[in-house]
C-alpha cells in the first residue's frame, strides 16, 4: 500500500514538474517570437556589422518570417496543449471532476502571465539584444518543424485560394520605406526628431517616386535667348538676368538651339575687349552667341528625380530642358531643384525676399504664389493636401473647380477655404488659403 502510494505521488510530481518545464518552454517560444518579430534588422545588420554572431544568425532566419513565425506557433501550441492536459489530469485525479474547472482557471492565469505577458515584455523591451541571444538555439527547431509548417502553409494557401485571396510569399508586411517614414512621423510627434530633418529624410525617400515634370519650372517661365537678337541686347539680358545658364532658341521658343552659361559668355567677352575699345565694339556687332553656346541637354518628363541626380552627378551638369512624349518643350530642372526637394528652398543674393512662394496676409491666411508645388506648400504648414491629379497649387484649385476661376471666386475642399487673389490670363498667381 505505501509503495502504491509513494508511485502515485512520485508520478504526481513528475506531472508537476513536466507542466513547469512545458511553461518554460511555453515563455521562450513566446518571448522568441516577439524577439524575432519586433527586433529592427537595420539594428541587428549594426550589431552584426560588429561581430556578433547571433544577431547575424537572427538576420538570416528572418528573411522567411512565415516559415519562422508558423514554427515558434507549432512549437509554443504543442507545449501549451500538452501542459494543459497533464495540469487536467493531475487536478482530476486530485480533486474529482472540478479538477478540470480548477485546471482551466490555473493554467491560464500560468500561461497567460508566465508564459505570455512577462517573456513578450521583456523581448519588446530588449528586441535586439534577445532575438541575438535566441536565434542559435530557434533555428534548429525551425529546421525540424520546417516540413509540417511547409505542409501547413501549403494547406493555408489552398483554403484562402477557395475565397480568392492571393498570398506572395516574399513580401514583407511593411515595405523599408514604409517602416522609416513611420518612425519619422512618430518620432516627430512625440518630439523626438525635428520636422526639418523629417522632411529631409522624407525628400530623400522620395526621389525614386516623383518625376521631374512635378518640380520643373514651367515653360511659360522659362528665361530665354533670342540667337537672332542684337549681341549688345543679349549681353545686356545676361547682365540683367538672375540665373547663371539660359536657354538659346532660334525663330521658335521650342527650338533650343543650346544654353549660355554665364562664366563662358564673360570669357568670350573678355577676349573681344583686350583687343582695344575700337576692335571690341566691332568685334561686338559680329558677336554670334552660339559661338558660346553649350549643346541643349533633354530629359523626358517622366524621368525619376533620382535617377536624374545621379545623371547630373554623371555627367558634370547642372541643366537640363524637359520634353513630353512628342518633343515639344515642358520645362526646364536643375540639379538645385532636386536638392530643395530633400533640404527645403536654397536661396542666395540674386533671390529677391519677394518671390518667397509662401507669406502670411494680414488677415492671417497663407498668400500662396499658385505656381508653388502641393508637396512644397505640405511641408512648409505640414498640411496634407493631395497631389494625385495636380503638382501645383493652381491646378489643384481647377481640378477641383473644374473651372479656370475669376479673382475672389473662393472655394471649399479638403477641409480648406481657397480664395483667388490674382490671375494672369488664364492662370492663377496668388491664392489665400486658410484652414476651414
Amino acid at each position: 500500500m505505501e509503495a502504491t502510494s509513494s508511485t502515485i505521488d512520485a508520478a504526481l510530481w513528475i506531472t508537476a514538474v513536466a507542466i513547469m518545464g512545458l511553461l518554460v518552454l511555453s515563455a521562450y517560444f513566446s518571448g522568441s517570437e516577439t524577439a524575432l518579430t519586433a527586433a529592427s534588422r537595420g539594428k541587428l545588420r549594426s550589431r552584426a556589422d560588429k561581430g556578433d554572431k547571433g544577431a547575424a544568425r537572427a538576420l538570416v532566419i528572418t528573411e522567411d518570417n512565415e516559415r519562422l513565425i508558423g514554427s515558434v506557433l507549432l512549437g509554443n501550441n504543442l507545449v501549451n496543449i500538452l501542459a494543459t492536459s497533464l495540469a487536467t489530469a493531475l487536478f482530476t485525479r486530485l480533486f474529482g471532476e472540478s479538477g478540470v474547472a480548477l485546471a482551466t482557471l490555473i493554467m491560464t492565469l500560468l500561461v497567460l502571465i508566465f508564459a505570455e505577458v512577462l517573456p513578450k515584455t521583456y523581448a519588446i523591451t530588449n528586441a535586439e539584444a534577445a532575438a541575438s541571444r535566441t536565434a542559435p538555439i530557434i533555428t534548429p527547431i525551425v529546421n525540424i518543424f520546417s516540413p509540417i509548417v511547409s505542409a501547413v502553409r501549403l494547406l493555408v494557401r489552398a483554403v484562402l485560394g477557395v475565397f480568392g485571396v492571393q498570398t506572395d510569399p516574399d513580401s514583407h508586411i511593411l515595405a523599408v520605406r514604409e517602416e522609416i517614414a513611420g518612425a519619422l512621423y512618430l518620432g516627430h510627434s512625440e518630439g523626438v526628431v525635428e520636422k526639418e530633418d523629417r522632411d529631409r529624410i522624407l525628400g530623400a525617400l522620395d526621389l525614386g517616386e516623383r518625376a521631374v515634370e512635378e518640380i520643373m519650372l514651367h515653360r511659360s517661365q522659362i528665361e530665354m535667348i533670342d540667337a537672332e537678337a542684337d549681341p549688345e541686347a543679349i549681353l545686356d539680358q545676361c547682365l540683367k538676368s538672375n540665373h547663371t545658364r539660359l536657354p538659346v532658341y532660334r525663330d521658335d521658343p521650342d527650338n533650343i538651339i543650346g544654353v549660355v552659361h554665364a562664366k563662358d559668355l564673360l570669357r568670350a567677352m573678355h577676349r573681344l575687349v583686350i583687343g582695344g575699345v575700337e576692335d571690341s565694339a566691332k568685334a561686338l556687332k559680329h558677336f554670334d552667341i552660339c559661338d558660346v553656346a553649350m549643346p541643349p541637354y533633354f530629359v523626358p518628363e517622366t524621368t525619376t528625380l533620382d535617377d536624374q541626380m545621379r545623371t547630373f552627378l554623371r555627367m558634370r551638369s547642372h541643366f537640363a530642358l524637359v520634353v513630353d512624349e512628342y518633343g515639344s518643350l515642358q520645362g526646364l530642372i536643375t540639379l538645385e531643384d532636386i536638392l530643395e526637394e530633400i533640404v527645403g528652398e536654397i536661396t542666395d543674393e540674386f533671390d529677391p525676399a519677394a518671390d518667397h512662394p509662401i507669406r502670411r496676409s494680414e488677415d492671417n491666411q497663407f498668400l500662396v504664389d499658385g505656381a508653388m508645388t502641393i508637396r512644397d506648400l505640405n511641408r512648409a504648414t505640414d498640411w496634407n493636401l493631395p497631389d494625385d491629379e495636380a503638382n501645383t497649387v493652381a491646378g489643384l484649385v481647377i481640378h477641383e473647380a473644374q473651372m479656370i476661376p475669376d479673382v475672389n471666386q473662393v472655394f471649399s475642399f479638403h477641409g480648406f477655404r481657397f480664395e483667388v487673389v490674382e490671375k494672369q490670363d488664364n492662370r492663377i498667381t496668388k491664392l489665400k488659403i486658410r484652414k476651414n
